[in-house]
């Protein structure tokens, strides 16, 4: 079991962000993973710096916390070939402690450059597919091109590649993305505890690590963590379907006003009592993963590190998976 912190690119800037990674790496913290957005989910979380310089700095100031974008879209905002380089260039500066965390991405940061977001979940998919292969190809060095469907390729090299190339984690959630990660990834990233998703996953020939995100929110008292989650992080019980969707945060203000805190306790372990945080994490160990992310949406993020660090280390460490 590794255990990983999510640096939550929408509620903080950047010196923060590097700021925590650091803070992580002391507390005994395996990873950090960041999200890659373009724009918050809220306005009020008030902050979406570019994720891949984030990571650059990161990396310079730690030595041995290992790095995961959580995860990238290399489809529209970014074309394939930027990602390949940037991956390659990340995983030199780290050492090798890089992770590629991808996904088909969400209309919130994909529209943004103009030619749209596809509608259709499949098209998605296929657009990824071509990603992960012109990303493939550009790997095996040399000069390259690619002609698919969606995305093309024309005579490019990756320069500067590593001799061990980074893991790709693909982000799924059903069926077909299960078997896309499965076929063409190196790793397994996901958001929910479905017993399902690893399991599709292992029986269509995955065998890498399986990456899920555990919602805390921690704080002194289990409400005030609740309203501090609420505040800023209710869209997390949207469901995929809606995350996936909307445009622009003003969206996602309009899509979460039936949300309550009630909703945050039941869904996030939220307080200072360790062994809610152990009965939320419980379930995604039963589930098969092997890499979970604390995403905190407390509002400390020192007090929730400190919490993790005395409390809960230990303990998420040695969850193993209940029996039937």
């Amino acid at each position: 079991m590794q255990v990983g912190y999510k640096l939550a690119a929408e509620a903080f800037g950047p010196a923060e962000l590097v700021r925590q990674a650091v803070r992580a790496e002391e507390a005994g913290f395996d990873f950090v993973e960041i999200s890659d957005h373009f724009h918050p989910w809220l306005d009020n979380q008030g902050h979406s710096p570019f994720a891949w310089t984030v990571l650059g700095s990161i990396a310079a100031k730690t030595t041995r916390i290992g790095l995961a974008t959580g995860v990238t879209c290399p489809t529209v905002r970014y074309h394939p070939a930027v990602i390949a380089q940037a991956a390659a260039t990340l995983a030199l500066l780290s050492e090798g402690r890089f992770v590629l965390g991808v996904g088909s991405g969400e209309r919130l940061n994909e529209h943004v450059v103009g030619p749209g977001y596809p509608d259709a979940v499949s098209t998605r998919h296929e657009m990824l597919i071509e990603a992960l292969e012109i990303i493939r190809l550009l790997w095996s060095g040399g000069y390259r091109s690619y002609e698919g469907k969606h995305l093309r390729l024309q005579d490019a090299r990756v320069f500067d590649l590593p001799d061990e190339l980074p893991l790709i984690a693909v982000a799924a959630s059903g069926k077909e993305s299960v078997r896309l990660a499965a076929g063409l990834g190196d790793a397994l990233f996901a958001t929910e505890d479905k017993p399902g998703i690893v399991r599709g996953y292992r029986e269509a020939g995955g065998t890498g690590p399986c990456y899920a995100e555990v919602p805390v929110a921690w704080a002194p008292d289990a409400h005030a963590a609740a309203r501090a989650a609420h505040e800023t992080s209710r869209w997390a019980v949207t469901g995929w379907k809606v995350m996936s969707e909307l445009p622009n945060p003003v969206n996602f203000e309009a899509a979460t006003t039936t949300v309550r805190e009630e909703d945050m306790l039941e869904k996030f372990a939220c307080g200072a009592d360790p062994d809610r945080y152990v009965e939320v994490a419980q379930p995604f160990v039963d589930a098969g993963y092997d890499r979970l992310v604390m995403q905190n949406a407390g509002p400390d993020p020192d007090g929730f590190i400190d919490f993790y660090r005395s409390e809960l280390d230990s303990r998420i460490r040695q969850l193993t998976p209940n029996t039937p």
